[in-house]
């Protein structure tokens, strides 16, 4: 839907986009810290497609299912236990990363 959105051909959406891919990128910061830290940012704030996103990007930029869970629960301690079924729900979506080959 990506492609979809950018055919608007709106440039303030074509900039956050912009952004948002730059962000994710290595620099002082590792993208796969990046992807740690948007994982957090994704379960604190309850947003289980984000959570998805960032789970897959996860496992692409090389983080372990062990680092993935220490980070998630920063999240949990950062957002309380209103995380809990947005934490079930990344294990399942781990579950299936696991059973796709990519952790």
């Amino acid at each position: 839907m990506n492609d979809k959105v950018l055919e608007l051909d709106h440039l303030g959406v074509k900039r956050f986009f912009n952004l948002d891919s730059n962000t994710y990128k290595d620099g002082p910061l590792s993208g796969q810290t990046k992807e740690l830290l948007g994982l957090v940012a994704s379960a604190v704030l309850r947003c289980n497609d984000c959570i998805d996103y960032h789970l897959e990007q996860c496992a692409i930029t090389g983080s372990t299912k062990d680092e993935i869970v220490d980070a998630l629960n920063v999240a949990l301690v950062v957002g309380g236990s209103i995380v809990i079924p947005h934490f079930r729900h990344a294990v399942s979506t781990l579950e299936m990363l696991e059973e796709e080959g990519l952790l």
